[in-house]
């Protein structure tokens, strides 16, 4: 926990705080449950921290994120993880605060 908060805190672009946040939490597992749960709750306080509309993953299929999630932890690849991220970051803009 305390190498996520050094990478979180030493990077300086707030969205990719938020992803490293979503990403590793729910890699590293700290807690004995909730910890994707955990993760998008830190990843929309950050975004929330520097002004950025928060997350609600409603758009999207839980199995898909199920999916990018495991394609991290299994291959190391962001890819799939960051593009529903950053579709996510769209989909709030345009629902939710027009």
């Amino acid at each position: 926990m305390e190498r996520l908060i050094t990478a979180i805190n030493s990077n300086s672009v707030p969205v990719e705080k938020a992803l490293i946040a979503n990403a590793v939490v729910s890699y590293i597992q700290p807690f004995a449950d909730g910890n994707k749960r955990t993760g998008r709750m830190l990843t929309n306080a950050i975004l929330l921290a520097h002004d950025y509309y928060p997350l609600s993953y409603r758009s999207i299929d839980e199995n898909e994120f199920k999916q990018s999630l495991i394609i991290f932890y299994e291959q190391g690849s962001l890819n799939h993880l960051k593009s529903l991220f950053i579709n996510q970051l769209i989909f709030a803009y345009k629902t939710y605060f027009q």
